[in-house]
């Protein structure tokens, strides 16, 4: 009897430190939420529009993004005259690009697609996480360049697994690396993303991104982010060749 007594001690205090853990997930994520300007706020964005700039290797773009919360999103960015397109709607993706030797709109591959997807979340993967059939997981601190960061895991309905760095202070995203298959080959995409600011409208939006693939890091910063602009759903449909 006391072995079993002893054994539902155990049972218990692990599932009370099962809970706890999700308990905190949840806690870090909404702090996250409130910095971000409130559940209530973010609950109401339909669009997002961005203007600013691509940098590669100090080759600088022009950069457009349009996003239609859950229906797509469109990148369109200028490289010494010759545009670069890269186009998500929930059943496909569609991209131009020149400099690869893609001169007309071509598929993309289903993961890639898959991925695409995640930028169609005007409030983010985090926002609402769990009705979207996401699961979320707290594994614990990193100091990251000086900050204690909040290390959370999330797997998302399709698969896809991201890890973000939320920082301690200001529950602000640092870090966010994202894990992909294409080709057959399991690759990550790191983001760091600073210059934290206030739109006019109240929303708190990083203003600079730092994107590494394997072998090619960019850097993407924004001039001017609209939300809910008025956007025509017809951009992202793929034009015929």
């Amino acid at each position: 009897m006391k072995i079993l007594h002893l054994l539902l001690v155990v049972l218990i205090a692990a599932t009370g430190s099962i809970n706890t853990s999700a308990q905190t997930a949840d806690e870090i994520i909404n702090k996250w939420i409130d910095a971000m300007g409130g559940k209530d706020k973010l609950g109401t964005i339909k669009t997002i529009y961005t203007e600013g700039e691509l940098n590669i290797m100090n080759n600088i773009g022009p950069r457009k993004t349009y996003q239609i919360n859950g229906k797509g999103f469109k990148s369109e960015t200028d490289f010494n005259g010759q545009k670069i397109i890269d186009c998500y709607t929930p059943d496909s993706g569609w991209s131009v690009n020149p400099l690869a030797g893609i001169s007309t709109p071509t598929n993309m591959p289903a993961e890639q697609v898959k991925l695409g997807r995640l930028q169609m979340d005007a409030a983010g993967p985090l926002y609402d996480y769990a009705a979207k059939g996401s699961k979320a997981e707290l594994q614990g601190k990193e100091n990251l360049s000086g900050a204690a960061s909040y290390k959370l895991k999330l797997t998302t309905a399709t698969g896809v697994e991201m890890n973000f760095f939320i920082d301690s202070a200001t529950y602000y995203i640092l870090k966010e690396v994202t894990k992909m298959n294409t080709g057959g080959q399991d690759i990550e995409i790191t983001t760091v993303n600073s210059d934290y600011r206030k739109t006019e409208d109240g929303f708190v939006k990083s203003f600079s991104q730092e994107i590494s693939f394997p072998g090619l890091t960019f850097t993407i910063t924004s001039k001017k982010i609209e939300i809910n602009k008025e956007i025509d759903a017809g951009i992202f449909e793929k034009p015929k060749s």
